[in-house]
């Protein structure tokens, strides 16, 4: 079985669409949706996503069935209820004496790092950020669909690995988001994902190829070929949007911080 997962191309995150530059990621993406077999496609309810997903959509002349679960990770952390956190979310917006739901994974690298439990593919979730928010269940939510789906595809989850239930040589497509990719994978390869959230940046447009592999008869591992792939940018002289990344070094003010 192969899965791909296409970030939504360059976003307005204000009014959950494209940016101009988003809309031309995507039809580029476009350009190269035959050649990638992108099988039966699957999109995130969110507008980014829905909005790339129908470029190539559209050139292939298919429709992509909407999965709630591969909304943007939704999990979330109040500020408000864990004070003693405030430090790790430097950028928390405080309104009229409040602080606004941040996003639960955005945290400084100094404070993750230097804990060893983030890393763990089990202790994160005894994990200071983990106690004080829905991240566990949010995170076992979204993983629990995820192996639903695996299993109607012929692979069922056992413990720490897939059973081969029914062979497939399928492909999916999953057009969605940055922060449910590195869920997913971590819930896949069965890692923190704090690990991925953290040590990955999956440009817009990028795509991201995982594929079965049987070495020993009904055991299944899914095993990653392109991590973050942008070739169809660089192909077509479009530059690759900054987002999900920040400042190379800090005394840039022109970059995300």
């Amino acid at each position: 079985m192969r899965l791909l997962f296409i970030r939504h191309g360059d976003p307005d995150y204000v009014n959950d669409t494209l940016t101009e530059k988003g809309h031309r990621e995507a039809a580029v993406l476009a350009d190269r949706a035959e050649a990638l077999n992108m099988g039966t496609c699957y999109a995130s309810p969110l507008g980014r996503a829905r909005a790339t997903a129908e470029y190539s959509l559209k050139r292939l002349g298919k429709t992509a069935k909407t999965l709630g679960w591969l909304e943007e990770f939704p999990a979330q952390i109040d500020l408000n209820q864990a004070a003693h956190l405030r430090s790790v979310y430097p950028n928390a917006n405080e309104v009229g004496g409040k602080y606004e739901p941040r996003i639960v994974w955005d945290v400084i690298p100094s404070y993750w790092t230097e804990r060893r439990e983030y890393s763990d593919s089990v202790l994160w979730r005894e994990s200071e950020i983990s106690r004080n928010s829905n991240v566990v269940q949010v995170y076992d939510d979204i993983t629990g669909k995820f192996d639903a789906f695996l299993e109607e595809h012929g692979y069922r989850r056992e413990g720490m690995h897939y059973r081969v239930q029914r062979e497939s040589t399928e492909t999916v497509t999953f057009f969605c988001h940055f922060g449910v990719t590195c869920a997913l994978l971590a819930h896949l390869w069965n890692l923190s994902p704090f690990t991925l959230w953290h040590s990955l940046a999956l440009a817009p447009t990028s795509v991201t190829e995982v594929v079965t592999e049987e070495r020993e008869q009904g055991t299944a591992y899914f095993r990653g070929l392109k991590l973050g792939d942008v070739s169809h940018l660089s192909m077509s002289g479009e530059p690759v949007s900054f987002a999900a990344r920040f400042c190379e070094v800090y005394s840039d003010r022109s970059q995300r911080h």
